[in-house]
């Protein structure tokens, strides 16, 4: 499976949300909401800055991914962006690669 980086800011709708239900109440909502698209929640931080909550998920797929993202965005509650996490050995693959590319006015 591959872990993923989602990227949230709250919406007004969903800081009051937050207000009501606490910090741990939204966690174990996500929790189970990633465990039903068949991964598990590995991170969950709440931050400062331009990003209010970040997430590390393990998901089965891409689709899993893309899911999360649209249906918890669709909510209305969390702005999302993600991004997969790469580990160091699939960079070391992606280096011992032959890659043919010719750049641009070469």
């Amino acid at each position: 499976m591959a872990k993923y980086l989602f990227r949230t800011s709250y919406t007004r709708a969903g800081i009051a949300g937050l207000i009501r239900e606490g910090g741990s109440g939204r966690e174990e909502a996500l929790r189970q909401t990633v465990a039903g698209l068949g991964g598990t929640l590995e991170g969950f931080y709440y931050a400062f800055g331009d990003d209010d909550l970040l997430l590390i998920a393990e998901l089965p797929d891409e689709e899993a991914a893309a899911a999360l993202s649209l249906f918890v965005s669709a909510a209305g509650a969390l702005n999302v962006s993600c991004t997969v996490l790469l580990t160091p050995e699939t960079i070391d693959g992606a280096v011992n690669r032959t890659v043919r590319y010719r750049k641009p006015g070469d």
